[in-house]
């Protein structure tokens, strides 16, 4: 009886050891990464399995990302994966809407898996409702080399988290702190102050964010090649006519700039490389600043004129005209002074359009 048994739990471990073995070998070189990821959280067994073929790590290059989003336990598994030798040199991390994810487990990356982190170049915590600014201080330390960072719609931080930013990433070129409602002005003059050669900022709904912060920016970070300032509405001329400053500037959204008049228009319009340009709800505006930013920004590609009643068929002229040959997408829905086309009779006008309504 006694012998039975011993012969069986014999045969079980060689089951595992060698049949096991030989089928997660083929079946993990097929997962995508997010799967095999999540398989080193089964067991201690298998994760030994799995780290013990390094083979397995060498598909398509997959050391240089790691891809959780929208992951449950994000946190365990960012963890598990930064223990594996074959990521030690991971260039991008996305944990966009992942789940399981909090301070304490960036301050275990800080502590455990610091050396991982010293290649890293892009990091998305978009959505990572649970991290705040004591969970950016212990990631941001270990992350020298970071160019790109986006905490999209984080209410738990605070100027302070630009704080420990500026600190410890020095090199930071596109920062989206979209929805990041605790952020002040300070935190815009921790950025103009440090990132100088930014070319990409998104601050849309930081309402905090007044004239003065946006000015900072301005007057600092002249490398801007995208701004979004989109449900911003509290901002004024005095800070849109600085937007000018910006010659290398591509791509800007205003939506909902109810304060944005012809004049400050006409001060944008001097960014003559504009190639994308949102002026949805901009109820300021008529046809005199449509028609100059038509004259200057002749390159443009998108333009959304959406729910905008002062504008008539004069500035659709004028667009026709001069940018003809560039404009791919035109929203011109809901401005009841422009006369109702079809499609074919846009393309008559626009050519190359391709969209025809950006907003619902």
């Amino acid at each position: 009886m006694e012998s039975n048994k011993v012969l069986e739990e014999e045969e079980e471990e060689m089951w595992r050891r060698e049949i096991v073995t030989s089928v997660m070998r083929i079946v993990s070189t097929r997962l995508p990464q997010k799967d095999l990821v999540s398989l080193l959280l089964v067991s201690p067994w298998l994760y030994r399995t799995l780290v013990s073929y390094p083979s397995i790590w060498l598909v398509n290059n997959i050391s240089q990302n790691i891809d959780l989003r929208e992951k449950t336990n994000a946190g365990g598994r960012l963890l598990a994966a930064l223990s594996l030798q074959r990521y030690r040199q991971v260039k991008h991390i996305n944990l966009e809407f992942s789940q399981g994810v909090d301070d304490t487990h960036l301050q275990l990356v800080q502590s455990q898996c610091h050396d991982a982190l010293s290649s890293l170049e892009c990091l998305n915590l978009n959505g990572c409702q649970k991290i705040s600014d004591s969970g950016i201080e212990a990631i941001t330390s270990v992350c020298p080399k970071l160019k790109i960072i986006s905490i999209y719609w984080n209410v738990r931080v605070t100027d302070d988290c630009i704080r420990h930013l500026v600190k410890n990433c020095r090199n930071i070129i596109d920062l989206n702190i979209s929805g990041c409602k605790s952020i002040t002005d300070k935190g815009m003059e921790l950025v103009a102050e440090s990132y100088q050669d930014l070319e990409s900022l998104n601050i849309t709904r930081c309402v905090k964010i007044t004239d003065d912060g946006l000015l900072q920016v301005l007057h600092k970070c002249s490398s801007l090649q995208t701004l979004n300032l989109y449900a911003l509405s509290s901002f004024t001329d005095k800070a849109y006519k600085k937007i000018s400053l910006l010659a290398d500037l591509r791509f800007l959204d205003l939506c909902g700039a109810q304060n944005l008049s012809d004049e400050g228009l006409g001060h944008i319009a001097k960014c003559n490389k504009l190639e994308s340009l949102n002026l949805t709800w901009c109820v300021r505006i008529t046809d005199a600043g449509v028609i100059t930013i038509a004259n200057s920004c002749t390159s443009l590609e998108f333009l959304s004129l959406f729910g905008i009643v002062g504008v008539t068929d004069k500035c659709l002229e004028a667009l026709s005209q001069t940018c003809s040959a560039t404009l791919t997408t035109l929203d011109v829905n809901g401005c009841i002074g422009i006369k109702r086309r079809s499609r074919e009779e846009l393309l008559q006008m626009f050519p190359r359009l391709t969209c025809f309504k950006v907003h619902s």
